[in-house]
């Protein structure tokens, strides 16, 4: 291990440990919680909410088992649009999953 090299500074530092560990490709992914609205519209938006990624996988809670049904026939369209927003950084696959009732 060669300790010579000088000082590095910490903005690259950081930023080369978090790419080697994936999680800045991760946290890329994570935008489209903010933007899951902008993606779907309005009329989708209204009747779910973008929860969380693991992964390469996008969670997106449904209020009513009528529409869990219809977004899940849906939902090649969908990853398609979201993967034009996150380009180098795409995922996977999106689940619906039905809200709990309040």
């Amino acid at each position: 291990m060669n300790h010579s090299r000088g000082p590095v500074q910490v903005g690259s530092l950081v930023s080369s440990v978090l790419e080697q560990h994936g999680v800045k490709d991760q946290i890329k992914r994570m935008t489209v919680l903010k933007l899951w609205p902008e993606i779907v519209g309005e009329h989708v938006a209204a009747v779910t909410q973008a929860r969380s990624v693991s992964e390469r996988t996008l969670f997106v809670e449904v209020c009513t088992s009528a529409w869990l049904m219809e977004l899940n026939m849906m939902k090649a369209d969908f990853l398609t649009e979201v993967n034009q927003h996150l380009e180098e950084v795409p995922l996977k696959q999106i689940i619906f999953v039905l809200g709990e009732s309040t």
